[in-house]
């Protein structure tokens, strides 16, 4: 099963204690669309990343195409809170040769973006250390590093978060 990961899911090591299985395939882009972290959590209520479309030529959002087994997608959509915020969209990503892959990803449900809304600084060094993992290009990295995040007011939370490692 193929999966487009543009968030915290591009770090491998936070995927794979969702999906063990999950093994890196290659990045890509998505077109039309803005990475935004307006998605309301419904665990902590910060900022977690959507790909929203805009239907803009110059909008991008670049990811990491992963493969994991279909066995296990029923506990990434649990953690991913399918139904509950995001939904699953089919989608066409291109990858650095130009070529299509089909896939699935999720996106926020219009009932949970909230524009205001800042990731913890937990959640934007997931995004940022995937990012640099699988090598996104370095002006996208740039541009992530300059999200404006809030500190977590739950310290065993920010801690927990913290241990895992891309």
């Amino acid at each position: 099963m193929l999966y487009f990961a543009y968030g915290s899911n591009m770090c491998t090591g936070r995927l794979r204690e969702r999906v063990p299985s999950a093994m890196t395939v290659r990045i890509a882009q998505l077109l039309n669309h803005s990475l935004r972290f307006h998605k309301r959590s419904n665990k902590d209520g910060s900022g977690k990343a959507d790909a929203y479309f805009t239907g803009e030529r110059e909008n991008e959002v670049w990811g990491v195409i992963f493969e994991f087994d279909p066995a296990e997608k029923q506990n990434l959509d649990r953690h991913e809170g399918l139904g509950r915020g995001y939904a699953e969209k089919q989608i066409t990503v291109i990858d650095l040769d130009g070529s299509p892959h089909p896939l699935f990803m999720y996106a926020a449900d219009e009932s949970h973006i909230e524009p205001a809304l800042r990731p913890y600084s937990w959640y934007k060094r997931f995004v940022v250390e995937g990012a640099r993992q699988h090598r996104l290009p370095p002006d996208y990295i740039a541009y992530l590093e300059g999200v404006l995040a809030t500190e977590d007011p739950d310290r065993n939370r920010d801690a927990t978060n913290r241990r895992v490692s891309c």
